[in-house]
């Protein structure tokens, strides 16, 4: 039986002088060593879905559940051991020096001892491939780097759930892959639960599973698959479907002898080949 990890039950949220709630009745679980991606177009409420599941808000009606504790007010800082966050821009969350200060803060603000801190940034570091940069300026790194350095900033505190708040969208192509490439690796060998928020469907194509907020509600829930089967709703909403699952469906329209829709180019350009191979 799969362990959750994260439990909302009819979550609502309004923020002051608004006039519909931003989150609205969601109810939804997190498996662990689950990616879940939830994405929505701007003012669908995954941004603040964001920070309810971090202890920035709180709901006004419903409950989040993180392992067995109710996030709330008391239990905020207990809570936030378990759960890591990424933003949206990396160069606001370093306060070190170096790249090793940087990842080392969190850990020096829980009184973590020298040599374990030592081992810790190290591992960390590892993880996202960024050892060889330790004593390098973390603004002099590149836009990909620095989100790497970030996620190795919240692996050393060791959480149970990583949150990405649109932490690829301000990355370049090549930055962004790093970071998903990362990303899954990481939830690959289990230390991870990734929860990524997200308007970008290409990055939600990674996941396990995507939820489709839309004025607060979850609209839609379902693989990556079942989700892209949805195109004209989607576009509908204001979101963007991958290209290499437009142009599967386009090729298919045309004749060419495609299995299924691919949710990756890498997906689509290997059964081009295969079926090359074949003519």
């Amino acid at each position: 039986m799969e362990e959750k990890l994260v439990s909302l039950k009819d979550v609502t949220f309004k923020y002051d002088g608004q006039d519909r709630n931003a989150v609205d009745g969601v109810s939804f679980d997190v498996s662990k060593g689950e990616w879940l991606a939830i994405v929505g177009h701007n003012g669908s409420g995954k941004s603040t879905l964001a920070k309810l599941l971090n202890g920035l808000q709180f709901p006004g009606f419903g409950s989040i559940l993180i392992g067995d504790m109710e996030l709330s007010e008391e239990t905020v800082w207990d809570v936030r051991k378990k759960v890591g966050m990424v933003f949206q821009n990396p160069d606001n969350q370093f306060v070190g020096t170096t790249v090793q200060d940087d990842v080392a803060f969190g850990l020096e603000n829980l009184g973590v001892q020298q040599q374990m801190m030592v081992k810790r940034v190290q591992d960390a570091l590892n993880k996202v491939k960024m050892n060889e940069f330790l004593d390098q300026e973390p603004h002099h790194l590149s836009g990909g780097q620095k989100q790497r350095v970030a996620i190795a900033g919240v692996l050393a505190l060791q959480p149970d759930i990583i949150i990405l708040d649109e932490a690829t969208s301000m990355l370049d192509p090549r930055g962004r892959e790093e970071v998903l490439d990362t990303v899954r690796e990481l939830k690959e060998e289990k230390i991870l639960t990734v929860i990524s928020i997200t308007h970008d469907l290409e990055e939600a194509a990674k996941a396990d599973r995507i939820i489709v907020l839309n004025q607060g509600r979850l609209y839609r829930e379902g693989t990556p698959d079942e989700i892209f089967h949805l195109e004209d709703e989607l576009v509908g909403l204001g979101l963007d479907i991958p290209f290499s699952v437009k142009l599967s469906k386009s090729l298919r329209e045309k004749g060419v002898d495609l299995a299924g829709s691919h949710l990756t180019e890498e997906e689509l350009v290997k059964d081009l080949c295969a079926l090359n191979s074949r003519i």
